[in-house]
């Protein structure tokens, strides 16, 4: 599949919130945004998409098990334990998971408040 085709919808995916923090308080002009940390494990086969931008979300992301592969301006680029990538407001992208084991992904991003 060509990243300009159709992107399956999420799928395999399961997502755990480990910590969330109001940063009103911490920092000033920060009001109604939180930092949020979360574990993300795409199952063989599972795809996180749509594409989605991270304007107005920045983030970080480490592997901590199997290969993760981040499609974004139409390269594949796959990252295994112990690498990560940031997700800039430039960061368009889609994920998925190629391998035969589950990806367990380490995802910390500071998002507007629900």
């Amino acid at each position: 599949m060509n990243d300009e085709q159709a992107i399956p919808e999420t799928k395999g995916v399961t997502v755990k919130l480990l910590a969330a923090l109001d940063l009103g308080p911490e920092i000033e002009g920060m009001e109604g945004r939180q930092l949020r940390m979360r574990m993300v494990t795409i199952e063989p086969g599972g795809v996180f998409g749509p594409v989605h931008s991270h304007k107005d979300r920045p983030g970080t992301v480490y592997i901590l098990e199997g290969t993760i592969t981040d499609h974004r301006n139409g390269v594949a680029t796959d990252y295994g334990p112990g690498v990560g990538w940031p997700e800039d407001r430039n960061t368009t992208h889609w994920l998925e998971n190629r391998g035969r084991i589950p990806a367990v992904e380490i995802s910390v991003d500071i998002v507007r408040q629900a």
